[in-house]
């Protein structure tokens, strides 16, 4: 099933040959579409790699892998404007949590997926590393929630220790 021309006409970023980037945080930004897939549950994945933002003290860059997992409700988000979106988080300063939860929050008000997960891996700074994550769901999924948060604490375990 393809989708028509009006069905992607709200897509700003998409498929247009000059790209700005917005070098300050700012969840405009961000796009959606609608899910055409309503009837299945599914995850969709999205793993951004080159994530910079700022101390909020320092003004040190603080670099991170960001991890997005979410089942979708009516509506995804679309992956250019995600990465633009991320992109403006340059020379935004805030502190790894309020980072994650941020986007976490940011996505929530686009897409009101049914569940959705951010996990941020930062590259250690001081000696120390932070893994922040954080989820939310609609009522149906408050159980798999629970669930997803028992797997990270024991995930992350696993990545202590393949990462020192």
């Amino acid at each position: 099933m393809s989708r028509t021309k009006e069905e992607l006409s709200n897509l700003k970023n998409l498929g247009h040959h000059v790209t700005s980037y917005i070098f300050d945080y700012d969840p405009g930004i961000l796009e959606a579409f609608d899910n055409q897939h309503c009837e299945n549950e599914y995850v969709v994945t999205l793993d951004a790699y080159e994530f910079t933002t700022l101390c909020p003290m320092t003004g040190q860059p603080d670099f991170a892998k960001i991890f997005i997992s979410y089942i979708p409700g009516k509506r995804l988000v679309e992956s250019k404007s995600l990465k633009l979106y991320l992109f403006s988080f340059r020379n935004h300063g805030d502190f790894h949590e309020d980072c994650i939860n941020t986007i976490l929050n940011d996505l929530w008000n686009l897409m009101e997926p049914k569940y959705i997960e951010v996990f941020g891996v930062f590259t250690p700074r001081g000696g120390i590393a932070i893994y922040p994550f954080v989820s939310r769901s609609d009522s149906e999924h408050k159980e798999f929630e629970e669930k997803r948060k028992l797997e990270y604490l024991s995930s992350v375990h696993t990545l202590r220790r393949t990462t020192s």
